[in-house]
């Protein structure tokens, strides 16, 4: 059976950590770490989502700006409404990062939006640049949901009495997202695994799953993966979060049958999720104490 790799109970073990930075932060400075988070439009699903994320980093001791726009606002129209956040002229002082909250309504060029951010207030690590510095090993704010799974892969080797090193691992990749697909891929190839992408238009995807110490898999399919992917010992980090018409949240990995033969697996909900957000926490305190450090802090 599957050591379950809990990511509520880690997330909560980092972010008490967290908080105790932000209250020597808070010492030396008399000031809190502000994030900015940016709504656009009123789908529920990401209303529920960011206001998870602002409970979170209330406990933390974090400041969270909210900014709501409408659902018809245009990009020229979003585009100069954060510049007015970045350079701190709607009435807010200088955030420590800023976060647009996905999916953004249709009519939004996301990337040129996500290009008013500057890299060293990208604490989400989706500004294209940021995303090209990842791709030379430079980037400031690795992103959030990779950088959590990450965490979760170390952990689970701590627990398993396993070396915490990748260094060598097979690791398969399945998806190829600019979120998450590509950057964990990219992330692990820096820790010197070997990687393979897979996806839709693989051939053989069974056996290339099967050769990985390290299968990820976020390819947005409920209970895909079942215990014919999976190679025995493997460590398993389950991405995806669909609602079946029963109403349950499932991942991509059949849990009940992948946890027969995998060494450790991430549950969903409860496994990446939380991570996510703790991750975000941990870049927004990472870019307050830097700014503090070069003595650029709260202009």
């Amino acid at each position: 059976m599957a050591l379950i790799i809990n990511g509520k109970e880690l997330a909560k073990e980092l972010e008490s950590g967290l908080a105790q930075k932000v209250n020597e932060l808070i010492v030396k400075t008399s000031q809190r770490p502000r994030l900015a988070v940016v709504l656009v439009g009123s789908d529920p699903a990401s209303k529920i989502y960011v206001g998870l994320k602002t409970k979170r980093a209330n406990l933390c001791g974090i400041e969270v700006a909210d900014f709501c726009y409408p659902e018809n606002i245009s990009t020229s129209e979003l585009k100069i409404e954060l510049e007015r956040i970045v350079k701190g002229q709607n009435g807010n002082q200088i955030p420590d990062g800023i976060l647009i909250q996905l999916p953004l309504p249709k009519q939004i060029v996301v990337d040129e939006v996500l290009s008013v951010i500057p890299v060293e207030l990208d604490v989400d690590g989706l500004v294209p640049l940021s995303q090209g510095l990842m791709l030379r090993g430079q980037t400031r704010f690795e992103p959030c949901t990779p950088l959590g799974i990450l965490k979760l892969i170390d952990k689970a080797n701590e627990l398993l009495g396993n070396s915490i090193l990748l260094r060598g691992k097979k690791a398969v990749v399945l998806g190829r997202s600019l979120i998450v697909g590509k950057p964990i891929g990219l992330m692990l190839l820096e820790k010197d695994c070997t990687v393979t992408f897979c996806h839709s238009k693989t051939q053989n995807l069974k056996e290339e799953c099967r050769q990985a110490d390290i299968l990820i898999v976020a390819i947005g399919v409920a209970n895909f993966i079942t215990s014919e992917y999976v190679k025995t010992g493997a460590i398993v980090i389950d991405v995806g979060i669909n609602r079946l018409a029963d109403g349950r949240v499932v991942g991509d990995v059949d849990f009940e049958q992948v946890s027969q033969v995998a060494a450790a697996l991430t549950p969903v909900p409860g496994g990446v999720g939380p991570m996510t957000i703790a991750m975000l926490l941990q870049n927004v305190v990472k870019s307050a104490i830097g700014r503090t450090v070069c003595g650029a802090i709260y202009k």
